[in-house]
């Protein structure tokens, strides 16, 4: 299948061309530089932003699956996020697309954050509270979208390997526990889900 994975400098986006390209897909990879990438005869590379139209219509059409896996190191208030679900909207409205879009954000984003431990929420109130603000506000927009969308929460990322043997949880129940998981697990959950699209307009959240 086609897929295109917007936000692949490092992380989970580019676990997660490994990942697909080790399985035989044909990846598009949208990101502010690509160069690091190793050139693969199924991997088309575009520098480019994912807040610019033109850049992210190239990047999605013909796609069956698109991964959004964009982050920020920037600590500081942020419309990252905001910014590149507004251009998603438009663009699919564009191309009337209707392929699955999955898009990472994290488990304390949106209603999640009222399920987090005592620990993380400590952690994202210290140092990543404005990126949250913005992750809640990116989510809100794609869920009132017509994008067929689902919302992966992963919990806090390690550089791990991949195990196979983390947790999906779809929904929010009282005392659930929502830990670790490496970005390769949650590439690989990622990569899957563009395969099965088993949770198709549903919140996931990954740990551990």
């Amino acid at each position: 299948m086609n897929i295109a994975i917007i936000g692949v400098g490092a992380g989970i986006g580019l676990e997660s061309v490994d990942q697909a390209l080790e399985k035989g897909h044909n990846v598009t990879a949208l990101s502010t530089k690509t160069d690091h990438i190793p050139d693969h005869p199924n991997l088309i590379k575009i520098n480019g932003s994912a807040t610019s139209p033109v850049d992210l219509k190239k990047a999605i059409e013909d796609s069956d699956a698109v991964l959004i896996t964009v982050g920020t190191k920037n600590k500081k208030a942020t419309t990252l996020f905001s910014d590149i679900a507004e251009t998603l909207i438009k663009v699919s409205r564009e191309l009337n697309f209707s392929s699955s879009v999955l898009i990472i954000t994290g488990f304390g984003a949106g209603e999640s954050k009222n399920y987090l431990s005592f620990f993380m929420r400590t952690v994202i109130s210290l140092f990543l509270k404005d990126q949250y603000i913005n992750k809640t506000e990116m989510e809100e927009l794609i869920t009132k979208s017509n994008l067929r969308w689902e919302i992966i929460r992963p919990g806090m990322l390690t550089n791990g390997n991949a195990t196979s043997t983390y947790k999906v949880l779809s929904g929010l129940q009282k005392g659930m526990k929502v830990g670790k998981i490496s970005r390769a697990d949650v590439a690989d959950f990622l990569v899957d889900e563009a395969e099965n699209q088993r949770f198709i307009h549903q919140y996931v959240a990954l740990s551990n």
